[in-house]
């Protein structure tokens, strides 16, 4: 592996660790120092290591020049000892700072900054982004990508997420057991949100990132470790992204051009990850309480099932009954329309979608088009254009184009 790869691949995995030690040691208002030192840390790594080649050890190195960035920032800065210091309760005087990056403080800095970061006073927007930035160790420009933006309109929405965080003097703490209750919901939307866009990825060139996937069932793993976030509805959401993670090489043929669940191949369904989404939806079983996530996870093991019968698609239907009476969404009252149509037809499944009326919807337009090819082309040809219009990303259209196609 040459150095830029290595490097790219140490930023995803170190960033976030480097940059919780930091942010709990100058506070969440100082988060562009901790910021700064980071990427000073990766920017000196990618000079040195063109010209001197790879560290034996490169985590290793990238700590001891972080720790010593951090060490030189606070001489440097007469300021700190003025204002930070004090607020560590230590005395106004020059000291050494040694940056504890040991495994232990490591884990316990994440976990503290992923119940920052997640909080309620930003929009859920903002919470995603910041994750991707600081817990993911995302770049500017893919998280742009993501939410189908520039980096300038990100920059700003970051800004502003932390300024929220600095004005509203939110602090870094350890959360004791009903602060943790409390928040968890909140973290638990936002890793749902960053799976979810990685899954259904609204980039204008991909359908599919599975980075972003994958680092949003690192974090739930990530708690699942924690004995005190380690709760049945944490199990449940970790449930659904293996389930759903299962079927990433069926999803996308050769072109990366969507394969819809009927057309897809059940032997490149990954079996491990099958085993592993119904270890946590065991898990998650514990108590009584059923959240949401336990519903969708248990939709999404229905979906893993290689057996095609009504008795299937009954019990997905009943599901997403359940799931629209807790937490009703458009989304999911679109989805289960289409499990309806698996139950009693076409025909009774449009009458329920025409309720829907999601008249802006590419995806509404398509299901409505799909019901209709059987018996009204010309009605199924007309959703089709609609969603080729409302469609954003290039996949989507060449998925609805293939439609019309077989239609003419």
């Amino acid at each position: 592996m040459n150095e830029n790869a290595l490097i790219s691949q140490l930023f995803k995995s170190e960033y976030s660790k480097i940059i919780a030690v930091l942010c709990k040691l100058f506070g969440i208002k100082h988060i562009e120092i901790a910021e700064d030192i980071t990427n000073e840390t990766f920017l000196l790594a990618n000079e040195t290591w063109a010209l001197k080649g790879i560290p034996e050890n490169p985590s290793a190195w990238l700590y001891t020049v972080a720790k010593n960035k951090t060490k030189d920032y606070f001489k440097r800065q007469n300021v700190f000892t003025d204002k930070i210091i004090p607020e560590l309760n230590q005395q106004n005087e020059a000291i050494e700072i040694d940056l504890d990056l040991s495994n232990q403080n490591i884990k316990d800095s994440q976990l503290q900054m992923i119940f920052t970061i997640c909080n309620p006073i930003n929009s859920p927007d903002a919470q995603v982004g910041l994750a991707l930035r600081i817990l993911c160790g995302f770049r500017i420009d893919e998280i742009a990508s993501a939410f189908l933006s520039n980096k300038e309109t990100i920059n700003k929405r970051l800004f502003r997420a932390k300024e929220k965080l600095r004005s509203e003097q939110i602090s870094i703490e350890t959360f004791d057991e009903t602060t943790i209750t409390e928040r968890l919901e909140t973290v638990l939307s936002t890793l749902y949100l960053l799976f979810n866009e990685g899954y259904h990825s609204n980039s204008y060139s991909r359908t599919l990132r599975k980075e972003m996937c994958l680092e949003a069932m690192r974090l739930t793993y990530f708690l699942i470790e924690n004995e005190l976030t380690n709760r049945p509805n944490v199990n449940a959401l970790m449930a659904i992204m293996c389930f759903h993670s299962s079927r990433f090489e069926a999803r996308l043929n050769e072109l990366g051009e969507t394969i819809l669940y009927d057309d897809q191949d059940r032997n490149l369904w990954n079996e491990e990850l099958i085993e592993k989404g119904n270890y946590f939806l065991i898990e998650s079983a514990i108590g009584q309480t059923v959240s949401k996530y336990h519903l969708e996870a248990s939709i999404a093991y229905w979906h893993t099932t290689k057996i095609e019968n009504p008795a299937k698609w009954d019990s997905i239907l009943q599901l997403y009954n359940q799931l629209l009476q807790i937490e009703y969404s458009p989304i999911t009252a679109m989805n289960r329309t289409y499990a309806f149509s698996k139950v009693y037809g076409d025909e009774k499944a449009l009458i329920e979608a025409k309720k829907l009326a999601l008249d802006d919807n590419h995806f509404y337009h398509t299901l409505l088009g799909k019901l209709n090819a059987s018996h009204h082309v010309e009605n199924a040809l007309k959703h089709f254009e609609i969603a080729l219009k409302l469609a954003k990303s290039e996949n989507d259209v060449q998925t609805i184009k293939k439609h019309i196609i077989q239609l003419k």
